[in-house]
């Protein structure tokens, strides 16, 4: 058993921090912005909250954050009553953010500072993944350091990688995100064609999903997106914050895009729908309005 923080406490932070309690028998402390939510969270899991990132990381063996972006990343780190300020030295903190490979490198140096160890480890698969323990988790840092920590990972995982140094966490779940958009607009294309076409798509799914144009995205989202039900998962705002960080990576590294630039696009058009916190598939709706 370890000493564990997590800090943010959202739809994902929330069980993923349960699972290190129950699943992990870690001893676990919690923080969050509103101070309710680590209030409940405690209730729920018997477990400990704390009023500031720093009292919540002192003495922790691993301090766990997932927020939403890179500056309330580097809020509840490095800025005043950040966790690195409670840490101490030879701990780990662990980032599930999914944030820039800038600020993981950022980060890396400043924990080095402090003699404390860094991994950017963001996850995919959604609020359903953290709730039931099964997320993948892309992994950047220091081969002996993450060997250290993916036992304790494993508490909400299902597939623990290391992908290279500081960053490549991030830059891996970048490389997630581009496929991701993709796949969700072929999706929602082939539906809406089938429907104007008369086809009946629960057939139509039964006999291409065994095939090559077979995804998690047919088989998890086909139904609910020919209903056009969209609040089954990842929401079009975090997407295209997502997306903003890719697209920005990509004219740091030159590579082109056109595709997901253009989908990152569609999902602006969804978000003048009114579907900010509808699921990523409802691409389906912007071609169906």
């Amino acid at each position: 058993m370890a000493k564990v923080a997590f800090i943010g406490l959202g739809v994902m932070g929330f069980p993923m921090a349960g699972h290190l309690k129950t699943k992990g028998g870690h001893d676990v402390t919690v923080y969050n912005r509103t101070a309710e939510k680590a209030a409940a969270w405690a209730e729920k899991f018997s477990g400990h909250a704390a009023p500031t990132p720093a009292e919540a990381a002192t003495g922790a063996d691993f301090v766990f954050v997932c927020v939403g972006n890179d500056e309330d990343l580097r809020s509840v780190t490095s800025g005043e009553n950040g966790a690195l300020h409670g840490m101490k030295p030879g701990s780990v903190l662990i980032d599930n953010t999914t944030a820039s490979a800038e600020v993981a490198r950022e980060l890396y140096a400043a924990a080095k500072e402090k003699a404390v160890d860094f991994i950017d480890a963001p996850v995919s698969g959604g609020q359903a993944g953290a709730e039931n323990g099964a997320l993948t988790v892309m992994c950047g840092g220091d081969e002996a350091v993450f060997e250290r920590a993916r036992p304790v990972i494993d508490a909400y995982a299902r597939m623990v990688g290391l992908m290279g140094p500081a960053g490549s966490g991030q830059l891996t779940k970048m490389v997630n995100q581009i496929c991701i958009a993709g796949l969700v607009q072929g999706l929602a294309e082939a539906l809406h064609f089938g429907k104007r076409a008369g086809l009946d798509i629960e057939k139509v799914v039964e006999v291409i999903s065994k095939g090559a144009a077979g995804s998690w995205q047919m088989e998890n989202r086909h139904k609910t997106m020919n209903a056009g039900k969209y609040d089954f998962g990842f929401a079009v705002d975090w997407m295209r914050k997502d997306l903003g960080i890719v697209l920005t990576e990509a004219r740091r590294n030159g590579a082109k895009l056109p595709v997901t630039a253009v989908v990152d696009q569609f999902y602006g058009d969804v978000q003048a729908m009114g579907g900010n916190r509808w699921d990523t598939s409802s691409l389906l709706a912007r071609l169906e309005k």
